[in-house]
């Protein structure tokens, strides 16, 4: 196992494989599958083969969520990686993809760039939510996958029982077994939480001024939390419907307009103060800077396990536009993108 915290990316040669039309067991149908010109979709360079340590033998699997989107590829292919260097069993890692669409040349990419990978594709129907979503402060928050997470109960099979729900912008540099293995204590979500933030601003004065709306917290403590890092148990989540409540108060904004962000607010509506507290190291989020700008931001003291780019700044277009925070550095070793023409230095 490499030491918490390291950087260090080993790339090897390009080796493309044939559209797949099976993926991890689950057999697609070439025929349903939507294809796009490949040169639409980035190219990556082969992952290496990280191969289990000795302790791994027998353990459990460790259910993984992420989206799928050529639009975020580059930091869905930099967090795969950066899970698979940083664990001692990385073959024990099993990653769940949720797609708005059965694309076969994203997939075969995935494939290709992680031949060794224990995966499943699913197909999140976009109108499933599209009717639910309210617009918000920023395009991409508006976009039905960003909504998929609440689904994850409905969308994964049976023997799914627990899941680590990742956004496409993080990169952990920590054993992710350990935050798959935090103690629930009985709380369906596990993650991290900031109960020094100004939790009334997640909220509108229409909702603020209506009991029966703001009555919702009576009796919890809510905090703010970050739900591009969750441990989920999904069990708990299906049998206590937490689905048809987080929808419900998507209903209520299409009325009222008591929020001005996308998913995230219906999932403090109905979790804050009422999820099992995780360590913030799981979390370094905000690295992305504001919704609006996405300026630049520095690293919150303490130990990290987990790096975020939260907010409308994503560390690969900073990188290419030659205006890389700081913080972009960090990231960069794990970018397995291969340019289809060569960079020019100035």
């Amino acid at each position: 196992m490499l030491p918490t915290g390291c950087v260090v990316v080993i790339a090897l040669l390009v080796l493309l494989g044939d559209a797949a039309t099976a993926v991890a067991g689950i057999r697609v149908d070439p025929a349903m599958m939507i294809r796009q010109p490949l040169d639409s979709i980035p190219t990556f360079r082969e992952a290496p083969a990280f191969r289990n340590g000795a302790e791994c033998a027998g353990g459990d699997k460790v259910n993984v969520a992420m989206t799928l989107d050529a639009n975020y590829l580059r930091g869905t292919m930099a967090g795969v990686l950066s899970i698979l260097q940083h664990t001692a069993c990385p073959e024990n890692v099993v990653f769940h993809f949720l797609a708005a669409r059965m694309d076969g040349d994203l997939v075969a990419m995935l494939r290709a760039t992680f031949p060794y990978l224990d995966l499943r594709v699913y197909r999140f129907d976009p109108s499933r939510v599209r009717g639910r979503i309210s617009r918000s402060i920023r395009h991409a928050l508006d976009q039905p996958l960003n909504y998929a997470r609440i689904y994850l109960a409905d969308t994964f099979p049976p023997d799914v029982r627990r899941v680590i729900y990742l956004d496409s912008d993080v990169i952990v540099v920590d054993d992710i077994r350990t935050l798959f293995s935090v103690d629930l204590a009985g709380h369906v979500v596990g993650a991290p939480e900031y109960c020094h933030a100004n939790f009334t601003n997640y909220f509108t004065d229409t909702f603020w001024m209506d009991p029966a709306l703001s009555g919702t917290f009576h009796g919890r403590r809510p905090c703010y939390f970050n739900t591009g890092v969750m441990v989920m148990d999904v069990d708990q989540w299906r049998t206590g419907g937490y689905t048809r409540r987080v929808e419900g108060w998507m209903a209520v904004q299409k009325q009222k307009r008591i929020y001005h962000l996308g998913s995230l607010p219906p999932f403090l509506l109905v979790l804050a103060g009422d999820i099992q507290g995780v360590d913030h190291r799981w979390n370094q989020h905000g690295l992305g800077g504001d919704n609006v700008k996405g300026r630049c931001r520095g690293l919150h003291p303490g130990p990290i396990s987990l790096l975020h780019w939260s907010g409308k700044g994503k560390p690969w277009h900073r990188l290419d536009a030659r205006r890389p925070c700081t913080v972009d550095y960090l990231w960069a070793p794990y970018d397995l993108y291969r340019p289809s023409s060569p960079v020019l230095e100035e």
